[in-house]
């Protein structure tokens, strides 16, 4: 374990964050993986206290920064396809009151992101139906419940979107299954103002801000 006379813990959870941060904006990690990577690159040890250990939203702040720095270029194209994918799939599967979630919605998705979508439904089986009609190919798995209830069952698949060209690389497209009493109390704020899913409308005003203007003639 780590030897608190040896280390400042806001240093050390600083420098984990930083760490984290990059694993996940370069090489796609999820931030469980990315964060004990990042405390084993910078303590040296393969077991590290939780209290040293940074939250997930000072690894969210760094990998803004590190976009910002690095990838000031490319990353807002790449989010903008992806929130332009995932805006697709909400208006398909307008029926099942879909919500855009993850780092798609909050602006941090990269090369490696996917989009993670929760639909609520009285029957959540119709979303399965439903794609089985559209011929979309998808695998079953099952996605912690946003609430800490349990899991619920997670349909995945692999979109090209039929305007871009055929070697454009797929995106990976989640959809968790949820029941229509589970959309109560879901998109409220956090402390800080945050909201956690957004609507197919607040999924358009983003896509809105972001649109470069058209130089008049």
């Amino acid at each position: 374990m780590v030897r608190k006379s040896h280390f400042d813990p806001q240093r050390v959870r600083e420098e984990i964050a930083i760490a984290a941060a990059r694993m996940i904006a370069e090489d796609g990690l999820d931030y469980s993986t990315a964060k004990r990577k990042a405390a084993r690159q910078v303590v040296g040890e393969t077991r590290v206290a939780g209290e040293w250990l940074p939250d997930n939203d000072q690894i969210e702040e760094e990998i803004r920064e590190y976009q910002s720095l690095f990838q000031g270029d490319s990353q807002p194209v790449v989010l903008r396809r992806l929130r332009g994918v995932a805006l697709d799939w909400m208006q398909r599967l307008a029926p099942f009151n879909p919500y855009l979630t993850g780092a798609v919605l909050n602006g941090t998705a990269g090369d490696h992101s996917d989009v993670y979508l929760q639909a609520f439904c009285d029957n959540p089986k119709d979303v399965a139906i439903y794609f089985l009609n559209a011929n979309v190919q998808y695998d079953v798995s099952e996605t912690r419940h946003f609430a800490g209830r349990g899991y619920v069952e997670t349909l995945s698949f692999l979109w090209r979107p039929e305007r871009e060209a055929q070697g454009a690389d797929p995106v990976g497209i989640h959809v968790a299954l949820y029941g229509t009493d589970d959309l109560r109390g879901a998109v409220r704020a956090d402390a800080r103002g945050r909201h956690a899913r957004a609507s197919a409308q607040a999924v358009q005003a983003l896509l809105d801000e972001s649109r470069v203007p058209t130089p008049n003639n």
